[in-house]
């Protein structure tokens, strides 16, 4: 089968564009690693919890954006309310209290084509190094109350 030469060309620049992304460190899916998770887990995030959680956000080439440890004051929000960009109501879900990830998130999970000037482009993957510092709406003593 032979195809036209702008339809070679198209897919050409496609391919040329899949590796410049992923030479830059973009992403395409929500991307979770676990840095640190304590050994006694009592509770765990789920949707509809208030988190405080602190981060720090960043754009793939380092340049930092945000960091609620900047501010010495952890950030608070319900979980799955959309309080929050999606990468963030997926990735914070089951994360034991002390635990550290961090969140590789596309585009499509965080600000979109639009992005969120003057500090964030459209189309940016953005980074963050996030610790869960507490769920307030539950304490360990619930976790034991529910075996």
């Amino acid at each position: 089968m032979r195809l036209p030469v702008s339809t070679l060309s198209s897919l050409f620049c496609l391919t040329l564009l899949s590796v410049a992304a992923a030479e830059k460190g973009d992403v395409t899916s929500l991307q979770i690693g676990v840095k640190y998770k304590p050994s006694a887990c009592p509770i765990k995030s789920e949707k509809g919890d208030q988190l405080s959680m602190h981060y720090t956000g960043s754009l793939v080439d380092g340049t930092k954006f945000d960091s609620s440890l900047d501010r010495g004051q952890p950030f608070n929000f319900r979980l799955g309310a959309g309080q929050v960009i999606k990468g963030w109501d997926q990735g914070l879900q089951n994360m034991c209290i002390g635990e550290k990830r961090k969140l590789r998130i596309p585009s499509s999970l965080g600000y979109g084509d639009r992005g969120s000037p003057p500090t964030i482009p459209g189309g940016a993957t953005l980074v963050f190094d996030v610790e869960l510092v507490d769920i307030l709406n539950k304490k360990a003593t619930d976790a034991k109350e529910e075996l």
